[in-house]
């Protein structure tokens, strides 16, 4: 009678490589939902700017369904990252692409969540007369979406030097921020304008914590290429 002995499973480098290349197909994975999501969050900002400076009331309800997605893909990322840092015990820009991704979300995520609550107070400005200052306000929002959109390209290119970019338009939306809220300050003991007025205040508060957020991506982007934090 023969008898089988059974050896034990040793890690070849083909078996490393292997679980190398699964580790790299599901970190790419990762990365192009961000980037989906990303997108969403992007397509969000702008049908809030719509609403708020178009008076597209119409664009509201396409902001409810976006932010449904937006919340789904927040939480199926973050179980990803979660699983692949137990599972995977990923080192190095790796294991930086992983964290930096599971705060990353967060701040798309905030900037949905601001977009949702720039639409309802586009609801509430819409019965008064048009603002002289929301153009002004409008050109804030703007700013505020190209910092997102190039923190965006910077993630998909792996471009540490976007920061630079995004602290310049990032410091025209602290002045635009100073400048037109000591400009709404100014407006505050105006008879019969006490809403519009708190809500154009809300407004670029708003618009400034958009822009934080989008530049906290930018500051991650950086972390994961460079391991350095700014």
């Amino acid at each position: 009678m023969h008898t089988h002995v059974i050896s034990p499973v040793t890690f070849t480098p083909h078996t490393k490589s292997t679980e190398a290349n699964q580790l790299e197909r599901s970190l790419r994975k990762v990365q192009q939902e961000v980037l989906r999501m990303g997108t969403l969050v992007e397509q969000s900002f702008r049908l809030s700017h719509q609403s708020l400076f178009e008076a597209d009331l119409d664009a509201i309800p396409k902001l409810l369904i976006l932010e449904k997605q937006i919340d789904i893909y927040y939480r199926q990322i973050e179980s990803d990252c979660a699983t692949l840092m137990t599972l995977q015990a990923p080192v190095a820009q790796d294991l930086r692409m992983l964290s930096a991704s599971m705060q990353l979300v967060r701040d798309l995520e905030r900037i949905g969540d601001y977009a949702q609550d720039l639409s309802e107070m586009a609801v509430k400005l819409i019965k008064y007369p048009p603002q002289s200052i929301l153009p002004e306000i409008a050109q804030m929002s703007e700013h505020a979406q190209l910092m997102l959109a190039t923190s965006l390209v910077a993630l998909a290119d792996l471009d540490a030097s976007s920061g630079v970019r995004v602290k310049e338009y990032d410091d025209i939306v602290d002045d635009a921020h100073d400048r037109l809220y000591n400009a709404i300050a100014m407006r505050k003991n105006v008879p019969g304008v006490v809403e519009p007025v708190l809500l154009l205040g809300l407004i670029i508060r708003h618009l400034e914590r958009m822009a934080d957020h989008a530049t906290n991506i930018s500051q991650r982007v950086t972390y994961i290429v460079t391991g350095k934090r700014n």
